[in-house]
């Protein structure tokens, strides 16, 4: 069995298109997308027709949720997150927001007759929570602990990593659509020019993950940003550029 793993692509389709190429090289049985798939970025419809397409099972995250429940979490929006929100309602249309409302808050695949793995946002009871190299080791058993033995995946951070959590593990793909260093001076962070995923091989006597960036056409997506309409348009482009030297 051969899962691609994507996350976090933030309305990007420019960088979903690239990855779902380099996806098609590698044979896979199945993606599963572990959410944040549309708002952000400028080509939110786009991304859900490609979601829709595919036919991949899609986790709820944190900023999908915020499409349909005008809240953050438990909070209200703010002015700012309002405006961009009601911008990609917009663009979504009936068939996009339905898509949203068919995201699950977890996913589960089998892949051989002796494990699974389970998908999810942040943790699996809440995609608000945060995994980090540095989370302790107490935090991670007790958001993850109570689903071993499975193989666990998740997004939120936009950072690839992988951490042993008992005789198990726990790997995030990293970022379609924005990945970022978590570590740079600039706030907001300034996006790489390139997307990530991953990809779970299992067979009955192994497991393997393997991480994967390639570079996309920064210049098409700061394009589509500017003639989008969409709110602080401009504010985005130069996230994506700066960094891409455009």
């Amino acid at each position: 069995m051969r899962i691609a793993v994507i996350s976090d692509i933030h309305g990007n389709a420019v960088a979903f298109d690239a990855v779902l190429q380099g996806i098609g090289h590698h044979g896979v049985d199945q993606i599963v997308c572990l959410g944040d798939a549309l708002q952000g970025g400028p080509q939110p419809r786009m991304v859900a027709e490609r979601l829709i397409e595919i036919g991949c099972p899609v986790v709820l995250g944190n900023a999908d949720a915020l499409l349909i429940t005008g809240k953050d979490g438990d909070h209200p929006l703010t002015e700012h997150q309002r405006t961009a929100a009601d911008w990609s309602v917009a663009q979504l249309g009936g068939r996009g927001i339905a898509a949203i409302e068919s995201f699950q808050p977890t996913v589960k695949i089998e892949l051989t007759d002796q494990h699974h793995l389970l998908c999810f946002h942040g943790s699996p009871t809440s995609f608000s929570d945060i995994l980090l190299p540095e989370t302790s080791e107490d935090d991670v058993h007790r958001m993850l602990g109570p689903f071993l033995p499975a193989y666990q995946c998740g997004g939120h951070t936009h950072l690839q990593q992988l951490r042993r959590v008992g005789d198990s593990f726990f790997f995030n793909p990293g970022s379609v659509g924005l990945a970022w260093n978590r570590h740079q001076p600039a706030t907001p962070p300034l996006a790489d020019p390139w997307a990530e995923y991953a990809i779970l091989t299992a067979t009955e006597s192994s497991v393997a993950v393997a991480f994967h960036r390639l570079p996309y056409d920064v210049a098409a997506l700061l394009d589509i940003i500017r003639s989008s309409g969409m709110p602080n348009a401009e504010a985005l482009a130069e996230r994506y550029s700066r960094k891409a030297n455009l």
